[in-house]
C-alpha cells in the first residue's frame, strides 16, 4: 500500500503496510533518526513528531493515518539548531543522556502554540506523559520559559499575560 505525505516540508511516498508505525517509516525508510524508538507503546513520548502541528506519538500512529498530511520531526523544527527551544535547550543544559530530547523538545513546541506564555502547571501538565530517565524535567521547564519568552519577544508581544486554559 503507497502512502503520500509531506515530511520535513517534502513530498514523501512509501510503500509499506498502512499498519506500519509512522516511527518506522520516518526512521528506517525515510532516515530521519533524531526520532526515538522508547518503549513502543505511546507512554514514554521518546517518539513525539507533529501531525499538522499536533504532537502525536509516531511509535502507534500507523503510516495510513498520516496520508496527506504534513508530518515534521526534529530534524524539520529548524534546520541549523536556530529555533528557541533548541537554542534554550543548550544554553541551560538540558540533556543528560539526550535520547528523550527531541521528543521532548517537539512536545514542547507544540504545546508553545497552545500557550505561548505557558505556567508551571500548564507545563507540567502538557510535558507529563514524555519520560525523561535522567530526571531533568526542571531544566526543561526552564528551557521551556526561556524559549517561550524568547519567542514572544521576537512576536513584539510587550506584555503577556500567563496563558489560562
Amino acid at each position: 500500500m503507497s502512502t503520500r505525505f509531506r515530511i520535513n516540508g517534502q513530498r514523501a511516498e512509501v510503500d509499506v503496510p498502512e499498519e506500519t508505525p509512522l516511527l518506522w517509516v520516518v526512521r528506517d525508510d525515510i532516515g530521519f533518526t533524531g526520532t526515538k524508538y522508547g518503549c513502543g507503546i505511546g507512554l514514554c513520548g521518546a517518539c513525539t513528531v507533529h501531525v499538522n502541528g499536533r504532537a502525536v506519538r509516531s511509535c502507534v500512529t500507523p503510516v495510513s493515518g498520516v496520508s496527506d498530511t504534513e508530518v515534521t520531526t526534529i530534524e524539520g523544527l529548524s534546520q541549523n539548531g536556530e529555533h528557541p527551544l533548541i537554542q534554550a535547550w543548550v544554553e541551560t543544559q538540558t540533556p543528560q543522556c539526550g535520547y528523550c530530547q527531541p521528543g521532548q523538545i517537539m512536545q514542547a513546541a507544540a504545546m508553545l502554540a497552545d500557550f505561548p506564555n505557558p505556567t508551571d502547571e500548564q507545563i507540567d501538565h502538557v510535558m507529563s506523559g514524555n519520560l525523561c530517565r535522567c530526571m531533568a524535567y526542571i531544566r526543561i521547564r526552564e528551557a521551556i520559559k526561556l524559549a517561550a519568552g524568547r519567542m514572544r519577544a521576537d512576536a513584539g508581544e510587550d506584555n503577556p499575560g500567563a496563558d489560562h486554559a
